[in-house]
């Protein structure tokens, strides 16, 4: 099986509210998957752009770009294209400007806004937790 090399961007887009932070996760395949939003970087985007406009699409929300908090990697398969991918994602974090979750694109079948420890738990993939974690040090290195 011949391997191809990925490059995605993505964000943890985050707001404050009573004094606790949430951000907003998304689902997928029928509410069985929780992760952050990402997607493919295109022709032309810097990694930092890529990030911003994945974030808004799959979440509906517009943050500001604030810092960025790592890199994982990790493979997966496409029986249908018989195909291995390598993916590299840079993830960043965005403080919430304005948006509507209800407003996020068709590749998503809901947003949630999730306190970060609630967030953190819910999230399917470990690589993921682990970003996630890194962006509440940030956060609260921050207060």
């Amino acid at each position: 099986m011949k391997t191809k090399k990925q490059h995605s961007a993505g964000g943890v887009i985050f707001r404050e509210r009573g004094g606790r932070i949430e951000v907003a996760l998304i689902s997928r395949n029928n509410h069985t998957i929780w992760c952050l939003p990402k997607g493919n970087i295109e022709k032309g985007e810097s990694v930092e752009e890529a990030a911003k406009r994945e974030t808004k699409e799959e979440t509906g929300l517009d943050g500001e770009l604030l810092q960025k908090i790592n890199t994982i990697h990790y493979f997966y398969s496409s029986k249908k294209e018989n195909l291995r991918f390598s993916k590299t994602v840079d993830f960043f974090l965005f403080r919430y400007l304005k948006g509507d979750i209800k407003e996020h694109d068709w590749e998503v079948d809901s947003v949630e806004w999730l306190e970060i420890e609630e967030a953190i738990k819910k999230l399917t993939y470990k690589s993921e937790r682990e970003t996630l974690k890194k962006a509440e040090e940030i956060l609260y290195r921050k207060e």
